[in-house]
């Protein structure tokens, strides 16, 4: 007779793999209904865990791992060294993996921090909860940090990814502008989505031009940036304001505009996202979208620590706020964009 596996009571129960084995595990971020589903479906089937497995997995290495997705990007450096350095207050070596805005290179280094046997993961996931059902699967705590995966009961410290889009249009409208250029992150990542849903909404609450056209989709890197850049400059009818969805799409954007000569707070205003200590030293500095990088690292582990230690901690949302500098000047009197 065959063996009951762990596939088994996953379907049984109606969940994914990945969930079955955080339950089976004792991970403590799963929901009262996945725990009791999976447990019923443990009594139908008969299904008895590997003990050797569970056993191998209680043995701490005082080692976390961090997945970021791209360790070019400033916010993600100021991260890994926000959590490199509240990690070693509670006695613990980070392993640093750079996913590359990619779901294969992110899977290579899970491989590599479990074959490890890390204690925790602090990621910032790719892709959906398929792509990280090994990670969610091993029993190893988790904890999401900037980004989310939508159906992955898991804990998380991400920033309000709503406020601040808002502030920007609200505060580029009181200015004039009508045309407002949006370079938006990749649709599969929450905070691509979210922030484009923002500025959906943020346009309609103004009554600026909600054209498609003044979209352009990117990919969180510096490249895609600037080809948003030069789409939108070209249009018949360019934006006079342009607003990016991260840090190194507002890089590339700047990069073009000044290679065409547009100067930035004169022939374009221009929101960044993410307040890196570079953009203040642009002239005029960058009115940016910012949050809290250091707190949200810091959080992150006490977080994870917590889950380690057999705790639920709640998810968390840091705030965000426009910081107006010079690349958003106010119109002179009887000039508009």
């Amino acid at each position: 007779m065959r063996a009951v596996t762990i596939e088994d009571v996953a379907k049984a129960a109606g969940v994914s793999k990945a969930t079955a084995s955080r339950v089976l595990s004792g991970h403590p971020a799963t929901s009262p209904n996945a725990r009791k589903a999976v447990g019923a479906a443990v009594e139908h089937l008969g299904f008895r865990p590997n003990a050797q497995a569970r056993s191998l997995r209680k043995t701490r290495t005082q080692t976390i791992g961090l997945l970021l997705p791209d360790v070019r990007n400033p916010f993600f450096a100021d991260l890994a060294h926000a959590v490199e350095q509240r990690a070693r207050d509670f006695g613990y070596l980070t392993l640093f993996g750079n996913a590359n805005e990619s779901v294969e290179q992110q899977d290579r280094y899970i491989e590599v921090m479990l074959s490890q046997r890390v204690d925790g993961v602090i990621a910032a996931p790719q892709g959906d909860e398929e792509n990280l059902a090994n990670l969610l699967g091993s029993g190893v705590p988790v904890v999401f940090v900037d980004r989310v995966l939508d159906n992955a009961d898991v804990p998380s410290v991400t920033p309000d990814n709503v406020t601040g889009i808002h502030e920007a249009v609200r505060h580029l409208a009181s200015q004039g502008h009508r045309r407002i250029g949006y370079i938006a992150g990749p649709q599969s990542s929450s905070t691509g989505r979210e922030r484009l849903t923002a500025y959906r909404q943020a346009i309609a609450g103004t009554g600026a031009d909600d054209a498609e056209e003044l979209i352009f989709f990117g990919d969180f890197q510096a490249a895609s940036g600037a080809a948003g850049a030069r789409t939108l400059l070209e249009l018949a009818d360019p934006p006079t304001a342009l607003l990016a969805a991260d840090s190194l799409m507002s890089i590339g954007a700047i990069a073009v505009c000044n290679q065409r000569g547009v100067a930035i707070g004169s022939g374009i205003s221009f929101v960044g996202y993410d307040d890196i200590e570079a953009f203040t030293l642009l002239n005029p500095a960058l009115t940016v979208i910012a949050h809290d990088v250091d707190a949200m690292g810091r959080i992150a582990v006490e977080m994870l620590t917590s889950v380690i230690a057999g705790g639920s901690p709640a998810s968390r949302v840091l705030p965000s706020r426009l910081i107006v500098r010079g690349s958003t000047p106010e119109p002179e009197r009887g000039q508009h964009p």
